[in-house]
Parts: C-alpha cells; sequence; structure tokens
C-alpha cells in the first residue's frame, strides 16, 4: 500500500490517474502545447520509419529526405485533434511549393475514419495508418509522441527539431518553428 502512494505522488501531473480520479474519460493523454526545440548538434541520428497511408500507398521516411517534414500524431475521435485540424492544413498550405511536407499519423483508425476526416476537415496532406505502432515507436525516447496530437518538426536529414505536445496553440507557433527549420538549410 505505501509503495502504491509513493508511485501514486511520482506520477506526473495531468496523467491516466489524474483523468481517471476526474471522471473525464477521455481515454488520451492530453498535452499542455509544451514545445520543445533541439540544436542542429543534439538531434542524433534520422528517424527511420515505414508505413502504409490510407489509400494503401507504402511510404519511408526517406521519401521526405530533403525537405522539412511535419508529422502530426493523432486520430478522429480525439477533440483536440478536431481543433487544430484546421489550423494544421493552413499552414500545409502556407507553405505549399516550398521544401516542406506535412504527414499525419493515425494512431488509432482504419483507413475509411482516416480518409472521411479528412474529407470533413478538408485536410489535403496524407496520413499513415499506425495501427501496428511502428511510426510512433521509431518517434520512441527524448522525442516521443507523449501526448495526443502531437506534431513533430523533422529537418531535411530526418532528425527531430521540434516538437509541440498537445492542440497547436497558435498557427504562428508551428509557423516558427518550420520556418527556423528551414532556414538552416538555406545557402
Amino acid at each position: 500500500m505505501l509503495a502504491a502512494l509513493v508511485l501514486a505522488a511520482c506520477a506526473p501531473e495531468g496523467g491516466l490517474s489524474e483523468q481517471y480520479r476526474e471522471g473525464s474519460n477521455k481515454n488520451y493523454i492530453a498535452g499542455d502545447g509544451t514545445v520543445a526545440e533541439w540544436a542542429m548538434e543534439n538531434r542524433g541520428d534520422p528517424v527511420e520509419f515505414t508505413g502504409t497511408l490510407e489509400d494503401g500507398t507504402v511510404v519511408d521516411a526517406a521519401d521526405y529526405r530533403g525537405s522539412v517534414l511535419v508529422v502530426n500524431f493523432w486520430y478522429a475521435a480525439c477533440a483536440p485533434c478536431r481543433a487544430e485540424a484546421p489550423d494544421l492544413e493552413a499552414i500545409n498550405q502556407e507553405y505549399a511549393g516550398e521544401a516542406v511536407q506535412f504527414l499525419g499519423v493515425n494512431i488509432r483508425d482504419q483507413a475509411d475514419t482516416a480518409i472521411a476526416f479528412a474529407d470533413t476537415y478538408k485536410v489535403t496532406y496524407p496520413s499513415i495508418i499506425d495501427s501496428d505502432g511502428l511510426v510512433s515507436l521509431a518517434f520512441a525516447g527524448e522525442f516521443a509522441a507523449n501526448a495526443v496530437p502531437t506534431t513533430i518538426v523533422v529537418d531535411t536529414e530526418g532528425r527531430p527539431a521540434a516538437r509541440i505536445l498537445g492542440r497547436i496553440e497558435s498557427q504562428s507557433i508551428l509557423s516558427t518553428l518550420i520556418a527556423d527549420t528551414l532556414a538552416e538549410t538555406a545557402p
């Protein structure tokens, strides 16, 4: 009993146990919008992943090398994911024609649900259906998507440069993270 109390006291604030006690039944860890950035020398090796898009196309991390990649972890029943979808699409359109690509990683749904979500929210970038969790696992560790949604900006070499845990509160935050990462490769 004492061990359980000690461990409960060490649990991060806002975790599943707190959500259970408050009766929210939201079934996900909500992020608080925390932004983390990693200096170029601290990014480590490129993240490697392969996944299948909602249309059945297989993509690989190497397909995105040379571009800044914005990876958004989401699922359709996640309220903050629905709320930020128009902002993500607006930023996607803002960077159209530049060396920036967007990729969703749907952590729960089947392809038909992801397609319906994209149609409803007019999302034009593709999403990997990560039913086996391997794409999420590729980002594990320091760069993990510890909340839903999570958005990770990946540099042109395939290394995470920045992460937003939770809903993107302002388009300008993500846009600035993308612009900064894009500027790293400018001559």
